[in-house]
Order: structure tokens, then C-alpha cells, then sequence
């Protein structure tokens, strides 16, 4: 009996068993099994999630990332290493922290007299104010271009001696690298296109083969307004207005030999051909500039000799008798030997036929009237309201002035500083014409015969010019006299060359927008750094192109799974 009721009750037992499993909630067997597997994977913890997922490793596409940044950094790395150590041991370590290279430059200038070369040389800043500008040397060689119009090949030997000069004061690796020019000018303005060419073709070939960087269209006969224009810039630039307002600007009246050039910032309207626009840096000057041909001082002197031969001029003391002339340009006792003038062609003087005789009558007053007189000639074919010189309209002179050229040589020689009034110069013009001429040679038996001869004529055309013609008053001190401003001298030469370079460093400047532009990849190594330049874009081309070949990844937790799993996504 005890078996089978113990049979009995395993049996009971084991229905009741699978009565409550038949009952058991589907829900409940989902999470019995989740929990089963749970345990299974992670005994010792039977919650549902672990509390520490493990982090997925590092993929190849952050690991290729991390090398690409890292190659792009030792590269440049590498660059600038190179570039700090080549700038130490190279030349170019003596050039300004703004990078201006040191430049050189030769101007010659074609004067009526002769011809002057000056060698430059420019550095320092970037700017104009910063700049250093130098006159290495300068020499001279006489006579002046257009005097071989007949001799060509003459022209060329004169500029052979200057060229010579030149590589003596240029260091040969930089003659390759200096720039040559040849500005000729008024005395070659006065010559015909066929005679100009014939002198600047002779000139050229000895330029060509010089040993310096040259072009043909670098020698030429320059306008009188780009003389006025360069003499303008180099004036300003001395004085440190160049750059600055244009109203604190100095203007420049030039009297040279054979033209006489007026330039200053106007704000008139003046004639088309007048009016100039010259920028430096982020200022803009609108220049009056004008060239007066044939009123240099030597030619106005043969003109007035020209003159009195040809009885141009009625005036009262210049006939006393017939075949007798009265010259009171020339101090008293000085004899004239008349058959030895040299006119030029379009004088209308005839050399054969009978000259009359000049007699020396120094007279200041009537100098000067008769220096107005040429200064006027062709006023009656003005057409504006008034003409100064000529007939040639100048707009009102505004501002300050620099006299230069024969203004100050004259000055000079009557001992006036550059702030003496023209009132000084007039004085000293009266003494001087109404002097013996014996007794000037005494008193400067140091001066050459033939510019003593013009003194009395030059200090009266300068009063017939700038107070007569230009209306600037004998007690302005708006005016001055110099042919130099500290130890620059105002020579246009130099302020061509500093256009020249001006042009040059802003060009450079528009090229090298940023530091790594302008000092990194210069034209000092160009093998190196073309080598690493391609390296690096090839780099950084391989590395895109693995991004873009290479799948999508995305690592996820899968919770049926119990781990991470990797799965491709669409891009």
C-alpha cells in the first residue's frame, strides 16, 4: 500500500507539474529563455544587461585618417625646417624682414650738354617711406647726344666709356640682373625721328653687350612731361611727402638746357595732355605736368643771340646805327665774335651773308625785357583765357616749390641760399650786368670764360620767368632753390628709378597674398619644394580616394546575440 501510494503521489506530483506550465504566461517563457541564455553567457551576473559594454576596437578607417594627419604635419614640419635653415646660409638673409631684395639700377641720362649715367641701388622696407635708395656714383661725358647727329657711331663710343663706369660700381654676379636704360631728352626732342633713330640704334648695340639685363625699347627719347613727373617723385620722396597727402606736396620747376618743366598737384582742370595720374601705394596724385621746349636756359641764350643778328626784337637801344647791335645781356668791354655763333637751322640767320657787329651793354632792365620778350613769343596764337609762357596756359601754382637745375647753379654762383627771395637774385643780377668785364674775369678767374658770359643773362631771365611769367612774387617764400634735399640729390634720373622699383615691389606684393605665398615657396629652391608640393597632394589625393572607395562600417550592440556586431550601412 505505501508504494502505491507513494507511486500515487509521484504521479500527482508530476501532473500538478505539467498543469502549471500548461498555465505559465508565453511572456514569461520569453523571459525565462532571455534570462537562461543570459546566465549562461554571464554566470555570475544574471541581470538582463551587463553594466559594462565593452568598447569596439579601432577601425582601419580612423587608423588610415590619423596617419594621413599625421604625414601632412611632418611634411610641413619638414618644409619649414628646410626653409629656417637655407635662409640662415643663404644671401638672401640680408634682405629686409618684409623680403625686399636689394635691386639695382642704371639710368643714363641723354642730356642737351652730355650725358650723365647714375648707377642706384634700392632696398630696405616695403613701403616708400621705408625704402633706402642710394646714388652709388655717377659721371659724365660731353658732348650730349644730339650733338652726333651727323657721328652716330660717336653716340655709342660716349655711352661705351659710361657703361664701363657702371660695372665698376656694380657687383658682377648682379650685372645680369641690373637693368640698363637710356632716357634721352630735350636736346634729342629737338632732333628729326630719322636723326634720333640713327644715335639711339648706336647707342643700343653697346647697351645690348654690355653684360646688364637691357631691352631695345629701353632706350629712347622721354617725354619732358615724364622728365617733370620723375623729378616730381624723387623731390617729394626726399622731402618724405611721397605717399602722403597730396596737398602737402612740393612742386617742381625745372630749367634745364634746352626745356624748362613745371609739375605740381593741381585741382584745376588742365589740358589732356597736361594732366597726369600717378598712384603710390593707396594714394592717387592728379599731376599738372608740362614741358616748355626751347626754354632752357642755353637755347633761350642763342635764341636771344639769334636775335639781335636778325633784328627780331625793335627795341630802341639795340640800333644805334645801322649794321651795329646793342647787347645788354653781356657785361660792358666784353667783345663778341660774331662770325663764330652757330645758329641752328631754323633760325633763319644766314652765316654768309654780312653780320653786323654786337656791342656789350650791360643793362639788367633791359635783359630782362628782352627775356620776357622770348618767353611771350607765340602768345597771340593762345587759345585760353591767358598764357604764362608762349602759348601755353598754367594752371595757378598752389602750394610749395622747389626751383631746380639752372635755378640753383645760378643762385649758387651769386652766392644766394636756397632761401633767398628772387628780389636777392635781381639785386645781385643788376650788380653783376652792370659790372666791367675785366673786372669779373679778376674776380672769378677760377669760372670758365663762356658761363660767366651768361650770368647776366640767366639772372634776368629767371626773374622774366618766375615773377614776369609765372606771377610768383620777389619776396614769396613759397619758393626755393636746391638741387638737393639732405644728401639726395634731385636729379629725375633717380626718381625714374624709384617708379621702377615702386612698380616692381607692388607687383610682388599682388603676387604674395599671404606669409606662406610670399616666403615659402619662393624661387630659391624650386626642386625641393616642387618634390614636397606633389607629395602632398598626391597624399591627400590617395586619402580621399580611400574614403570614397572604401564601405561604410557601423559597429552595434545585438541584444538577442548578447555582443557587438559590424553591419555595412548605405552612404
Amino acid at each position: 500500500m505505501r508504494r502505491s501510494n507513494a507511486r500515487n503521489r509521484v504521479a500527482s506530483n508530476s501532473n500538478s507539474d505539467n498543469n502549471s506550465k500548461k498555465m505559465m504566461d508565453p511572456a514569461m517563457k520569453l523571459q525565462l529563455r532571455s534570462a537562461t541564455t543570459t546566465t549562461t553567457s554571464s554566470p555570475s551576473r544574471p541581470s538582463l544587461f551587463p553594466r559594462h559594454i565593452p568598447k569596439p576596437s579601432t577601425t582601419t578607417t580612423s587608423k588610415s585618417r590619423f596617419a594621413c594627419i599625421a604625414t601632412l604635419l611632418l611634411t610641413l614640419l619638414l618644409l619649414l625646417t628646410y626653409k629656417i635653415i637655407s635662409s640662415k646660409s643663404s644671401p638672401s638673409s640680408s634682405y629686409s624682414s618684409s623680403h625686399q631684395r636689394v635691386r639695382y639700377g642704371i639710368i643714363l641720362d641723354g642730356g642737351s650738354t652730355g650725358t650723365r649715367i647714375h648707377v642706384l641701388r634700392s632696398g630696405g622696407g616695403g613701403g616708400i617711406k621705408e625704402r633706402e635708395l642710394l646714388d652709388l656714383g655717377s659721371m659724365r661725358v660731353n658732348p650730349g647726344l644730339s650733338s652726333f647727329a651727323k657721328d652716330p657711331e660717336g653716340a655709342g663710343r660716349s655711352v661705351s666709356e659710361l657703361v664701363e663706369f657702371g660695372k665698376g660700381k656694380v657687383p658682377r654676379e648682379k650685372w645680369a640682373h641690373t637693368e640698363i636704360r637710356l632716357m634721352a631728352t630735350a636736346g634729342m626732342r629737338l632732333l628729326g625721328p630719322e636723326a634720333q633713330g640713327r644715335i639711339l640704334e648706336a647707342c643700343r648695340r653697346v647697351l645690348r653687350s654690355s653684360g646688364f639685363k637691357f631691352r631695345d625699347d629701353w632706350a629712347s627719347v622721354i617725354t619732358g612731361s615724364d622728365e617733370g613727373i620723375y623729378a616730381w617723385v624723387v623731390a617729394n620722396y626726399a622731402l618724405g611727402t611721397l605717399g602722403g597727402d597730396p596737398l602737402d606736396t612740393t612742386g617742381i620747376i625745372e630749367l634745364g638746357g634746352a626745356s624748362a618743366q613745371v609739375t605740381f598737384v593741381s585741382r584745376e582742370l588742365t589740358q589732356s595732355g597736361s594732366s597726369h595720374i600717378v598712384k603710390f601705394g593707396n594714394t592717387t596724385y592728379n599731376l599738372y605736368s608740362h614741358s616748355f621746349l626751347h626754354y632752357g636756359l642755353n637755347v633761350a641764350h642763342d635764341s636771344w643771340r639769334e636775335a639781335l643778328v636778325s633784328k627780331d626784337f625793335n627795341m630802341a637801344s639795340q640800333s644805334l646805327q645801322e649794321g651795329l647791335r646793342i647787347d645788354p645781356c653781356t657785361p660792358t668791354g666784353y667783345l663778341h665774335n660774331v662770325e663764330s655763333w652757330k645758329f641752328s637751322p631754323s633760325s633763319g640767320s644766314d652765316q654768309s651773308q654780312y653780320q653786323p657787329t654786337v656791342q656789350t651793354k650791360g643793362n639788367f632792365s633791359e635783359c630782362r625785357s628782352a627775356a620776357l620778350m622770348l618767353l611771350q613769343r607765340g602768345k597771340d596764337k593762345c587759345t585760353h583765357q591767358h598764357c604764362d609762357l608762349g602759348s601755353n596756359f598754367i594752371p595757378h601754382l598752389q602750394g610749395r616749390f622747389l626751383a631746380t637745375e639752372n635755378f640753383f647753379h645760378t643762385s649758387k654762383f651769386f652766392g644766394l641760399g636756397s632761401k633767398a627771395y628772387l628780389s636777392e637774385l635781381m639785386s645781385a643780377g643788376q650788380n653783376y650786368c652792370g659790372e666791367d668785364w675785366l673786372r669779373l674775369k679778376k674776380k672769378y678767374i677760377s669760372h670758365d670764360e663762356e658761363d660767366l658770359l651768361r650770368y647776366c643773362f640767366s639772372s634776368a631771365y629767371i626773374v622774366a620767368m618766375l615773377h614776369d611769367s609765372l606771377g610768383i612774387a620777389l619776396n614769396d617764400e613759397r619758393i626755393k632753390v636746391a638741387n638737393k634735399v639732405g644728401d639726395i640729390p634731385l636729379d629725375w634720373a633717380l626718381g625714374a628709378f624709384i617708379l621702377q622699383t615702386t612698380t616692381a615691389t607692388d607687383a610682388d606684393v599682388q603676387n604674395n597674398h599671404s606669409w606662406g605665398a610670399a616666403t615659402i615657396f619662393s624661387d630659391e629652391s624650386p626642386t625641393l619644394l616642387s618634390v614636397i608640393g606633389i607629395f602632398i597632394i598626391l597624399l591627400l589625393t590617395a586619402w580621399s580616394i580611400s574614403r570614397w572607395r572604401k564601405p561604410q562600417l557601423k559597429t552595434i550592440y545585438d541584444l538577442e546575440k548578447g555582443r557587438y556586431i559590424i553591419t555595412r550601412v548605405g552612404r
